[in-house]
């Protein structure tokens, strides 16, 4: 692969690029906006790409959002955007346990460390769960009292057949020694990504990777990912949109999810931009599945093509 190509100010290069793709694959938080601040012309870089003709998925890690909440999100930016053009990690999760795991009727109840985005998803494909944003389990363990009677079952749900680790803003020891319990009976262990850090308010934080690292190290056990990178993640957002591989681009901010899903996943080509996680020496530096086709500083440098 030759190396990336810095293109922002040419606009013939980038009309040239733009003119390649018939759909555009766009990661969110790092590349869109940074919390509740939007980049400079994103907008309006999205509305030049849908005059072009071209198809826009909004594909996301953040599990804590459900579909319908990022695309209200959008509308809060005056970004026309629907929910079905959204596809997420807790929307992939929910898709390969309802479709494709298909856990037996008596082990078919979810616990979930997660927000409430994920049980919205969860609940849209009839998904039984339990966990999430359930106060009951936000509460502080008492370890003499607790401890004890998860090991013997007591406080264990038997019907549980999955374990899904998410992003999980109130994460706690109780959740965790929960999570590991079920995984140590057998229980499958899914993760809707496995992002490190969470870019948030120009910052990074830590993401469902770094939340859920205690109990991956508990139970010795690696999850199924079901985000970017994972290519069945790409695999369903192939079938849902029909898309041609060959005709598709994807832009995002980091190397080793966004950049890595596009090019294991045999996308015609990757862009990557500067406003999230990744700086421009590690682009340069940067080597096979995880050196993006193209880089500009910003999504608003593309704008030069209208």
């Amino acid at each position: 692969m030759s190396a990336s190509k810095y293109i922002a100010g040419d606009k013939e290069a980038i009309s040239s690029f733009i003119d390649k793709f018939d759909t555009f694959l766009f990661d969110c938080d790092g590349v869109l906006w940074s919390g509740d601040h939007l980049f400079e012309n994103v907008a309006e870089t999205l509305t030049m790409l849908r005059n072009k003709g071209k198809k826009l998925v909004f594909v996301t890690n953040n599990s804590t959002k459900s579909r319908a909440d990022y695309a209200k999100k959008f509308t809060s930016f005056d970004i026309p955007v629907t929910a079905e053009e959204v596809f997420g990690s807790s929307y992939s999760a929910a898709i390969y346990i309802s479709r494709i795991l298909n856990l037996p009727a008596e082990k078919s109840t979810v616990f979930l460390v997660s927000e409430s985005g994920t049980e919205t998803e969860f609940t849209a494909e009839s998904i039984k769960f339990i966990g999430g944003s359930d106060p009951s389990y936000r509460r502080p363990i008492d370890p003499p009292i607790d401890l004890p009677k998860i090991q013997s079952g007591e406080l264990l749900d038997p019907t549980v057949g999955a374990v899904v680790l998410a992003l999980d803003f109130n994460i706690n020891y109780l959740k965790m020694a929960l999570a590991t319990a079920y995984v140590q009976r057998g229980a499958v262990l899914l993760a809707t990504n496995s992002d490190p850090t969470l870019p948030y308010a120009g910052g990074l934080f830590p993401g469902a990777g770094s939340v859920g690292a205690g109990v991956l190290k508990a139970t010795r056990k690696e999850p199924v990912v079901l985000g970017k990178p994972s290519q069945a993640m790409m695999d369903a957002i192939e079938g849902k949109f029909k898309l041609d591989r060959g005709r598709t681009c994807m832009v995002g901010d980091r190397l080793d999810t966004d950049v890595r899903f596009g090019n294991e996943g045999g996308l015609g080509g990757t862009l990557a931009v500067l406003t999230g996680v990744t700086e421009r020496h590690e682009i340069e530096e940067a080597e096979g599945t995880m050196r993006p086709s193209v880089f500009v500083d910003k999504l608003g440098d593309l704008l030069i093509a209208e």
